[in-house]
């Protein structure tokens, strides 16, 4: 089955105040949409719900990265991964993020897929949320009424549930420059080394010093209903020495606090293993690292 272009009414304002003052006059009737990479797919299997489409896809304010020195990055809402791969200054402050955009699907994905897309859809299973999560990154959300800026952490509240109102975009990303770290890793295990959905994929930030943990910053995709930051499993690291008795620890604090799933993919069995093996991974290449920045 497919979709029906009877069945759908699109709009593409040429301004940005054009498109909020339609989603301020009309609350929940318009769905807005980038680059439309999911949206096309929903569409040609005939799934697509939304009525009426909200392009801001030609909205040069929302399309550019802009580098404030020594402070941090504002990426714009319909900011490709493509943008994101190719920044120099990206690859060179948060690598992790420019190793998960190079995960989005094809190239020619890449050249239409935004971040701020990745983030609405809310998949449990995106590739750029666990980097985002372990950069503490923030999401400014705009309406006709004004902007707030919220904790990614916040942001999701449950399987494909967000924290965005009705008459609101994502504005922007923002990220400040993150604080040292003495290893960070982003490890995804898919079917395929490409164009794969993910089964389990880990972020991970740390600092180490003198065998010790002085922060760590852990984060999860497809181990439960969205993008988890691991908390727990920081808590049971963090501070402490990075022997055997810590590892054991953070394992067990990893177990209890996500909530894998069986579906096509996987079993919530492997993806609990395999999430075991990333953290063990990370772990002892943190501790081969020496706390060596």
């Amino acid at each position: 089955m497919r979709g029906n272009p009877l069945h759908h009414q699109m709009i593409a304002p040429s301004t940005l105040e054009e498109a909020l003052s339609l989603l301020a006059a009309s609350p929940g009737e318009w769905t807005p949409f980038a680059g439309g990479t999911e949206l096309m797919v929903a569409y040609s299997a005939g799934r697509l719900k939304a009525e009426k489409l909200l392009s801001l896809g030609a909205l040069p304010e929302l399309a550019t990265i802009t580098i404030e020195d020594n402070r941090g990055v504002t990426l714009g809402g319909c900011v490709t991964f493509a943008q994101i791969r190719g920044n120099p200054h990206l690859q060179r402050s948060f690598p992790l993020l420019v190793k998960a955009a190079s995960w989005i699907g094809s190239i020619a994905n890449q050249s239409r897929a935004t971040l701020a897309g990745n983030i609405a859809n809310g998949s449990p299973a995106a590739d750029a949320p666990p980097a985002l999560l372990v950069y503490d990154a923030q999401i400014e959300l705009l309406s006709r009424s004004g902007a707030r800026t919220i904790p990614y952490a916040d942001f999701h509240t449950g399987y494909k549930q967000n924290l965005l109102r009705p008459d609101e975009i994502i504005r922007a990303v923002l990220l400040q420059t993150p604080k040292p770290s003495s290893l960070e890793a982003l490890h995804k295990v898919g079917t395929r080394k490409a164009m794969a959905i993910t089964k389990v994929a880990l972020a991970a930030r740390a600092l180490l010093d003198e065998n010790k943990i002085i922060d760590i910053r852990l984060a999860a995709a497809s181990l439960a209903d969205r993008p988890i930051r691991l908390l727990q499993t920081e808590d049971a690291l963090r501070g402490k020495s990075l022997d055997e008795q810590t590892c054991r620890r953070a394992l067990l604090a990893l177990h209890s606090e996500t909530a894998p799933i069986d579906d096509i993919r996987s079993t919530a069995a492997y993806r609990s293993q395999v999430a075991a093996n990333l953290l063990t991974d990370f772990l002892l290449s943190l501790q081969s690292s020496g706390g060596r920045s």
